[in-house]
């Protein structure tokens, strides 16, 4: 049983990061964010670190890598050190998911879309985590043999944890939130999520944490969102032996009719504010004071 110990970080020079995915254009939330990270790392003396989560190939373009970096700049975030760019890190992330496949932690999965959510019909009972049904295991049962040939035929598959293997191993774990402190971490209501896609060695769940314990981040900010991903990240920090890191979830912010700003459905973009002439030192006291551009405003906490 993995002992569930203090996070060794407490006390040592505060390092946090902003972590955008260039797959469009920062918008004003992602501003505000990145403003909130910075500010927490300077008011300790501590350090802010720029990350690119460009593991996603479809979707990941060089264009907005430098499009963020243009609009940090107008905007007045400063981070320190390198930019890293995970796609510049797939041997990090690859080891790690080669030690949880000797440790019989993970399975390929050779499941398609359609395979899942017709089997998830037939089941007529499907077990639901925060993201929706979860996979139903189709898998798991698999013997070695048969997945060897599989593999070793070139069939399509992910690597899936097995979340009650895992859980065995561990027993009941804690992150640690900023402002609450410890939260009991529930990762198998994600079930047996993936940790390694069909066209990538890694998914953001084994990336973000490696990454995070290889950059020595000691305060992971970031949105409301992602707050059942601590719980998967706790886990694999236990499984891995990597230090873990304390934690904020900040709201999200909405739109006037109370849509959630995002990438995906235009929201209001730091590229667009700089076009129509804002100032970005007037941007920055306004976030800083939360008060937020066009109707936006904060979600529901």
């Amino acid at each position: 049983m993995i002992e569930d110990v203090e996070p060794p970080y407490v006390g040592q020079r505060l390092t946090t990061r902003f972590a955008p995915s260039p797959t469009g254009r920062l918008h004003v939330g992602h501003g505000w964010s990145a403003l909130m990270a910075m500010d927490m790392a300077r008011e300790s003396g501590g350090v802010l670190r720029l990350r690119i989560e460009d593991i996603d190939a479809a979707r990941s373009r060089p264009e907005h890598v430098a499009g963020i970096i243009d609009d940090l700049r107008w905007l007045g975030v400063e981070w320190d050190g390198a930019i890293i760019l995970q796609s510049e890190r797939l041997p990090l992330y690859d080891a790690a998911l080669g030690q949880l496949k000797q440790a019989g932690l993970v399975y390929p999965c050779f499941c398609t879309r359609a395979d899942i959510a017709a089997e998830i019909a037939a089941s007529g009972s499907a077990l639901h985590g925060p993201a929706g049904p979860l996979y139903p295991g189709t898998c798991r049962s698999i013997d070695r043999t048969h997945r060897a040939d599989r593999i070793a035929r070139g069939d399509s598959h992910c690597w899936r944890i097995d979340m009650s293997e895992a859980l065995a191993r561990t027993g009941p774990l804690t992150w640690q939130d900023m402002d609450a402190g410890d939260v009991p971490a529930h990762p198998e209501r994600a079930g047996d999520v993936v940790l390694a896609r069909k066209d990538a060695p890694t998914s953001y769940h084994l990336a973000a944490t490696l990454d995070d314990a290889d950059m020595g981040v000691t305060h992971v900010l970031r949105g409301e969102d992602l707050r059942a991903a601590a719980d998967i990240h706790r886990l694999l920090q236990a499984l891995l032996d990597l230090p873990r890191p304390l934690y904020r979830h900040h709201r999200l912010l909405v739109d006037a009719a109370g849509r959630r700003i995002a990438k995906r459905t235009g929201g209001c973009t730091l590229a667009e504010l700089r076009d129509g002439g804002v100032e970005p030192s007037r941007l920055r006291d306004d976030l800083r004071a939360g008060r937020f551009p066009f109707g936006i405003r904060l979600g529901s906490a």
